[in-house]
């Protein structure tokens, strides 16, 4: 069975939210933020950079958010959550699920991270500001992408990446300018929000409505 380490609202969300749309079994394994379960020696067994989420399918160990949907899509194709290999729109595919992991999810560890992006204290306030910049610069990118092309980051077809979006989307919530107040970012994150999958997995992990406000 398929087992996903996770805690509430973190990178582990669109993966999660995946797995409901999979419909294979699994199960959940609560990794405690609180109590730095992450930095623990068990843990950084099944995942040596102490981050979340791990997905554990049967002797595989995989980590890091995109490698696990990726995973997921390809040995669930069934579910369609991934255009063909070898397709124009599986290119396509690749190239947002990278713009969302390497561009847009790690200017948000700045964001919310800034202390670790700075040797100097007192840059903390301009590393977090200029990362808010940097956000919503990306996210109005995304905008008028889906303005072009929605209401998914695939057109008409719903796929692995919009989850992924939603899951940014949410954690955009913290900025002076939230990514769900742009007209098509806020309609697609609305769209994912209508789907069972995606309300299931955010009672499972006991996050309530509004998901992005």
């Amino acid at each position: 069975m398929l087992r996903l380490h996770y805690y509430p609202g973190n990178a582990s969300l669109a993966p999660h939210v995946l797995l409901e749309e999979i419909g294979a079994p699994y199960e959940l394994a609560l990794v405690d933020r609180a109590i730095n379960a992450q930095t623990s020696s068990e843990y950084l067994k099944l995942n040596p950079t102490g981050r979340i989420p791990v997905l554990v399918d049967e002797g595989l160990v995989v980590f890091e958010t995109a490698a696990i949907v990726l995973h997921l899509t390809d040995t669930h194709p069934d579910a369609k959550l991934a255009p063909p290999v070898g397709t124009h729109e599986r290119a396509r595919f690749y190239q947002w699920l990278m713009y969302l992991t390497n561009t847009v999810q790690a200017e948000a560890h700045a964001f919310f991270y800034p202390e670790r992006h700075t040797s100097q204290p007192e840059g903390v306030a301009a590393v977090k500001g200029r990362s808010a910049e940097r956000l919503g610069e990306m996210f109005a990118l995304l905008d008028r992408e889906l303005a072009v092309r929605g209401p998914y980051l695939l057109g008409p077809r719903y796929s692995a990446l919009d989850p992924y979006l939603a899951m940014l989307v949410r954690w955009g919530r913290f900025l002076d300018a939230p990514p769900r107040e742009l007209a098509h970012v806020g309609e697609l994150a609305r769209l994912v929000a209508e789907r069972p999958a995606f309300i299931r997995a955010m009672d499972q992990e006991g996050l309530s409505a509004p998901y992005f406000g």
